[in-house]
């Protein structure tokens, strides 16, 4: 794979990009039957075809995996044409912008078989005016043209296919190999053509760990106001690819630094309360960040992105709620409710589905009744009414919970960790004992029904109601004992 010239002043040890061509070769190879088998029915229509963007970052990465981007100079409807005979499956979601996905299963270079799935993107460039949400797209005819209307310049690579020549006109390759992110062109160009690539910016970061040029967060910072005309969709999307990335403390950072978040996420900057001059309670914004990074730690099946906005969240109703106490103290009393007022509201403007705003909410509310457990003061009822209250979110809570023990006193956060070890002890103890997880009342409505003589109506709710209540304060109560409890509710309903 031939590297393009370059006379970059700044250009890594040799050694070091033979290494990355090394990776990228190697990752290419992988992929190369089915690579090679669509560039080949490309060239033989008369058209190119490179493998582009993110793809090739990331087999210089050594992590490319099933997802492959491609340009091509192709209309759409020739793409079309080209990809529907070869294509296990078709999709034209994209075709406004010029992409076509599709799927196709085919052989590694192991021979295994494996399933692929491809987007094809005609050659463009992309631009807002100032009064628009949506891109404009214009076709280009050269993959120069392509790569600099690109968002970074690690992500303005190209392999020209099936040759494997290696396409690099703004030195990506370089930039990959000091780990910083650069534009192509002047990064006022790029943010004014496109201004997600802002939030692309901090999310880059995040995902790869690597620096923003000091340029490219002054552009950041001075045109922040104009990722006011991105969907709410689009940022939100970009906020959630951040936020479930290795390392969100960066780009959250950097969106905070540089005035993003002021207009995205406003309640994450408003965090940075200025303390007390005695300091008599936390800097919230940093607690926050390390809550985030302790409930990430904390994670069994991969990033959790409800688990993750909790943890962000949970503390943002704190600066509403601060109150400076006649004995110098800081209180924040109901900053749980209120937080969880401002989270849904905060999500439903970012256009978050209703269950993951329900969820979230939910985690930010519940997110300090565990501080009134102590050391194991709690009734069996009251461990019962925690885990209803929970429902499925029981185990996210258990790790937002464990997650916000922040503190520096080794002996409190001992202390708070055998306090939870103890708490999940009784919730395993009475789970086994009572089908914890599905608490109900020992009768049900038609039970009720029949044994109060009831037609259906508010009465069988309220008796119901009732038995619930029972049954969280006691336990199980057996069906005859239950019977008994109902029969005596009702007489005490019932007028003499």
């Amino acid at each position: 794979m031939p590297n393009a010239n370059h006379d970059n002043q700044n250009s890594q040890p040799t050694y070091e990009l033979s290494q990355v061509q090394r990776r990228a070769v190697s990752e290419l190879l992988r992929v190369s039957p089915v690579a090679d088998d669509l560039a080949t029915r490309f060239q033989q229509a008369g058209h190119s075809l490179a493998l582009v963007g993110g793809s090739v970052r990331d087999a210089l990465l050594g992590r490319l995996g099933n997802d492959l981007d491609f340009t091509t100079d192709a209309r759409p409807e020739e793409v079309l044409k080209i990809v529907r005979p070869w294509a296990d499956a078709v999709w034209e979601v994209g075709i406004a912008f010029g992409t076509v996905g599709c799927q196709k299963q085919a052989p590694g270079q192991d021979g295994a078989n494996q399933s692929f799935q491809i987007e094809v993107t005609t050659y463009r460039s992309e631009a807002y005016d100032r009064t628009s949400r949506k891109p404009d797209v214009s076709y280009g005819d050269s993959i120069e043209e392509d790569l600099v209307r690109r968002d970074f310049t690690v992500n303005a690579m190209a392999v020209a296919l099936p040759q494997k020549e290696f396409i690099d006109p703004h030195h990506g390759l370089e930039d990959l190999a000091a780990r910083v992110l650069r534009t192509p062109g002047t990064p006022q160009e790029s943010f004014s053509d496109d201004p997600l690539r802002m939030l692309r910016a901090a999310r880059f970061a995040a995902q790869l760990d690597f620096e923003v040029d000091p340029e490219v967060v002054a552009a950041m910072t001075a045109m922040a106001d104009r990722i006011d005309i991105v969907s709410a969709e689009r940022v939100r999307d970009e906020l959630n690819k951040l936020i479930l990335a290795p390392h969100p403390r960066k780009g959250l950072r950097l969106l905070v630094d540089s005035g993003l978040a002021e207009r995205v996420l406003p309640e994450l900057p408003a965090l940075r309360l200025e303390r007390d001059e005695h300091h008599r309670h936390k800097d919230v914004y940093e607690h926050t960040l390390i809550v985030l990074e302790q409930a990430m730690a904390l994670e069994e099946d991969g990033p959790d992105l409800v688990l993750r906005l909790a943890a962000l969240l949970h503390d943002i109703g704190k600066p509403k709620t601060r109150r400076f106490e006649s004995d110098g103290r800081v209180s924040f009393h109901h900053h749980e409710v209120v937080g969880a007022k401002m989270t849904k509201s905060r999500m439903a403007k970012l256009k978050y589905s209703n269950e993951m705003i329900k969820d979230v909410s939910r985690l930010v509310e519940l997110h300090l009744r565990f501080h009134g457990y102590g050391t194991g003061e709690w009734t069996d009822s009251a461990v019962r009414r925690y885990v209803r209250d929970a429902g499925p979110l029981l185990d996210r809570l258990h790790k937002l919970t464990r997650s916000d023990c922040t503190t520096r006193n080794k002996r409190k956060a001992a202390t708070l960790s055998q306090a939870y070890d103890g708490l999940e002890q009784r919730i395993e103890r009475l789970r086994k004992e009572e089908e914890l997880d599905s608490i109900r009342p020992d009768l049900d409505g038609n039970e009720i029904m029949q044994i109060l003589e009831l037609p259906p109506g508010p009465q069988v709710g309220k008796a119901y109601k009732h038995l619930l209540e029972l049954r969280m304060e006691r336990g199980p109560l057996g069906r005859e004992a239950a019977i008994e409890a109902l029969k005596e509710w009702w007489a005490a309903q019932s007028p003499a």
